[in-house]
């Protein structure tokens, strides 16, 4: 039962389209609504009436919902993951009250894992949130004062363009290289508000060559595009870490620009595994919150690079 009418239109959606989506979701499922009362029959039945019943929730808490919202539901429902427990966590309130929340199961994890560890590393494609998550949650923890820095870095690998060639002092030539930071920065602070910061060093941006002979205490570090670290910069960077201090390393490892392919991240895991305070988060095409055709390109190139090692 649908608590009311307006909470029923919005779950079914215009035109019924979420319904048609549930409805192509659990194909071996008979979904039925009277009024604001929803049955179902079929092996799954129970599975489906607990996302109905999620998606109320989200819907009670004031979340609308989308195509994409919908299908993430639906997603983790068949992984028997409550999407009201996973969409309803917030990270942080940025500019102008927008709200950042993880968008899939596989957000949470890693949110989840920074919240708990010293040193967290997210893995995965373009487009799964891996460092806007990690700047919001950084801004979070600056304005609840458990840190007293935020210091985003990352390496200046010359894709095809020699810095030498470009106009400018050194921060005018690595800045292209760190503008995906600071433009989550001024998204969660508003342009003025980052500024301020970064005049005043409460917020450094800096590439990665400047972290060599420091030590970062009560700081939140964010390493991105950790792929184009060579081993020998990827050690560097994580033995700078000091007391109080959270550290996040993003990266996709099946995108590396570094010369020689010799990637700080390629064989990590297997050495820091075991290591405590230490977490590896997964991301994958379900977690991309882009276009719905980044998360298909994705595949296809898996498919593509999955035959060709085939042959």
């Amino acid at each position: 039962m649908v608590p009311n009418t307006h909470l029923m239109g919005a779950l079914l959606g215009q035109r019924d389209e979420h319904l048609r989506q549930v409805e192509k979701a659990f194909a071996s499922e008979a979904i039925a609504v009277q009024g604001n009362q929803i049955s179902v029959a079929g092996p799954q039945a129970a599975r489906v009436i607990q996302l109905f019943d999620e998606l109320v929730l989200l819907l009670e808490a004031g979340q609308g919902l989308d195509e994409a919202k919908v299908a993430r539901a639906i997603d983790m429902a068949r992984d028997d993951l409550r999407p009201s427990e996973v969409l309803g966590k917030t990270v942080v309130r940025g500019a102008k009250g927008h709200t950042v929340r993880p968008h899939t199961a596989g957000q949470k994890r890693y949110c989840d894992a920074i919240s708990e560890n010293t040193i967290t590393f997210g893995i995965g494609p373009a487009g799964t949130g891996k460092s806007y998550l990690a700047v919001a949650l950084a801004v979070q923890a600056l304005q609840a004062r458990q840190v007293n820095r935020i210091v985003l870095t990352r390496p200046a690998v010359e894709a095809g363009e020699r810095l030498g060639f470009l106009p400018g002092d050194l921060m005018a030539k690595v800045d292209p290289y760190l503008r995906p930071l600071y433009d989550a920065l001024f998204d969660l602070l508003e342009p003025e508000g980052a500024q301020k910061l970064i005049e005043k060093g409460t917020i450094e941006v800096a590439p990665l060559a400047f972290m060599r002979g420091r030590t970062l205490n009560n700081s939140f570090i964010i390493l991105d595009e950790a792929q184009n670290t060579s081993p020998e910069q990827m050690k560097m960077f994580l033995t700078r870490i000091g007391f109080g201090s959270k550290c996040v390393v993003t990266g996709d490892k099946t995108q590396v620009d570094v010369a020689g392919g010799r990637s700080g991240l390629a064989g990590i895991e297997p050495i820091l595994r075991e290591v405590e305070g230490i977490s590896f988060v997964h991301l994958d095409r379900r977690d991309v919150v882009r276009h719905k055709i980044v998360g298909d390109i994705i595949d296809a190139y898996d498919k593509a690079e999955g035959n060709l090692s085939g042959n």
